[in-house]
């Protein structure tokens, strides 16, 4: 154990696509993928959808793995095997969905043990092995997930009732903390929003339709040269405008919250700079 400085170091994607039926998961998947790569042959799809990713062969020459019941999280585990031994770059789980609630997937496989809460830890550990797979994977690895309406029974006025609480992902409930972005999809128009954000390329930001373009941009900062804090603080101080110090800002996004003190006094004493160098060109003399 020692004790070090934080580093950002060079990372392979981890990302969640989740959204209902029709709403373009598996498309928006295989455009993001294909804009990482920029070449359909290291590309592969492991394919729970019945088939559905061939119907997009139109894009590209893609591969497939058509995985079929059971959906165990050991056979998941030895669809990703199988594409890493083939060195493909991007690997599109469609979806991950039936690993938890589909044939063969761990409500099942519960319920065949006899449902009782202490299954549990049979199962866990064997879906923590997928989740395990996804994580440490030398493949970039996107993932989509059903979403459903979520609803719950409520009781007013001695009177229960439905509620409905928008919707949940089809999949063990904490699985989108793993992951370095989470997109939803929040419509049919393919338009996506992050739920979830560690490369702050799209916090806070409208929805967008998802482009190759999306997954260059995602591509570029997964492979950022590797910059210290000592190296940033220097390139902070260096600066000599506002306009530098803002593109040094955007372009280093993993660093905006921990430095945010830094930039900003920075930040205001180029435009004190600046603001002298005005007041003394209009003929002014400081006391």
């Amino acid at each position: 154990m020692q004790l070090k400085q934080s580093e950002r170091k060079q990372v392979k994607l981890r990302l969640g696509i989740s959204g209902a039926s029709g709403f373009g998961k598996t498309k928006s998947a295989l455009l993001l993928a294909y804009g990482m790569t920029n070449d359909w042959s290291k590309i592969a799809v492991i394919d729970t959808e019945n088939s559905s990713a061939s119907l997009y062969s139109d894009l590209g020459n893609f591969n497939v793995i058509d995985l079929s019941a059971p959906y165990s999280p050991e056979r998941y585990i030895e669809a990703i095997e199988l594409c890493e031994k083939a060195n493909i770059s991007v690997v599109v789980v469609d979806s991950i969905s039936h690993e938890w609630n589909g044939a063969g997937g761990c409500l099942e496989i519960h319920e065949k043990l006899g449902g009782r809460f202490q299954d549990w830890a049979i199962i866990t550990p064997r879906h923590q092995a997928f989740i395990d797979k996804i994580l440490n994977s030398s493949c970039h690895i996107i993932t989509t997930v059903r979403r459903k309406i979520d609803y719950s029974m409520e009781s007013e006025n001695g009177k229960s009732r439905v509620v409905k609480h928008g919707t949940k992902e089809i999949t063990r409930e904490g699985f989108e903390y793993e992951l370095t972005v989470n997109f939803e999809l929040i419509n049919d128009n393919h338009l996506v929003r992050a739920s979830k954000d560690r490369t702050s390329l799209f916090a806070n930001k409208p929805e967008f339709v998802i482009t190759p373009a999306t997954g260059k941009r995602i591509l570029d900062w997964c492979n950022v040269k590797p910059t210290s804090i000592k190296e940033m603080l220097d390139k902070i101080e260096s600066a000599l405008s506002v306009s530098e110090l803002t593109k040094l800002y955007n372009e280093n996004p993993s660093y905006q919250e921990t430095l945010k003190t830094q930039f900003t006094d920075k930040k205001i004493h180029l435009e004190g700079l600046t603001n002298q160098q005005n007041f003394s060109s209009n003929g002014h003399k400081y006391l």
